[in-house]
């Protein structure tokens, strides 16, 4: 696994009600506006920096995530049964919104192997003098690729969890785990 030092979803509880957002996901499903305010400012900024690891640095498109995130939360907010603590369930939400853009993204992909020497070459210059900027070396990486180590390795899913929500099998996870990991070895200047 890689040693980055990244916020990650908050572990389920056992006791939902020590949730301390539940009082306010209660008042938001019953249609307190400025509760969900209150629950966007204290969770949009893990939510955004996952956007933006999953969608390769791009300011713009994180930010766009993050507000999709976040509306779709608003909409499936009456689904929440209080089984996991709420940043928990936000933070599974926004990942999803995030995959299921990469996935509809997917038609540039193909020429994803042709494009690897250039995402390395693009990607190297930026860590002389032994400074490694791991964000970047992630942020260059071709999307799938990317999206597979930040799950695996940042966020600690399975292959099977990666595979079913990128609609790949899990060797082709693995795969794409391995290829990642190489590829970033090589932009930061290790061997690959």
């Amino acid at each position: 696994m890689l040693a980055m030092t990244l916020p990650s979803a908050p572990d389920a509880v056992a006791h939902p009600e020590a949730d301390p957002d539940a009082d306010l996901v209660r008042r938001a499903v019953a249609g307190d506006v400025r509760a969900f305010e209150v629950l966007y400012r204290s969770h949009a900024a893990r939510i955004h920096g996952a956007m933006r690891r999953l969608c390769g640095g791009v300011e713009a498109r994180a930010q766009e995530l993050t507000q999709d995130a976040f509306v779709r939360a608003w909409e499936k907010l009456a689904g929440f049964r209080f089984e996991s603590r709420f940043g928990t369930w936000l933070y599974r939400l926004a990942v999803n919104v995030a995959l299921m853009d990469l996935r509809a993204r997917r038609g540039g992909e193909d020429r994803e192997s042709e494009l690897d020497d250039a995402v390395v070459a693009q990607a190297a210059p930026r860590v002389a003098d032994h400074r490694i900027d791991l964000e970047r070396g992630v942020a260059a990486l071709p999307p799938r690729a990317r999206a597979v180590l930040v799950l695996h390795d940042i966020e600690g899913w399975t292959h099977e969890e990666i595979g079913a929500e990128l609609g790949m099998a899990v060797g082709t996870s693995k795969a794409q785990l391995h290829r990642a990991r190489g590829l970033l070895r090589r932009a930061l200047g290790g061997s690959g």
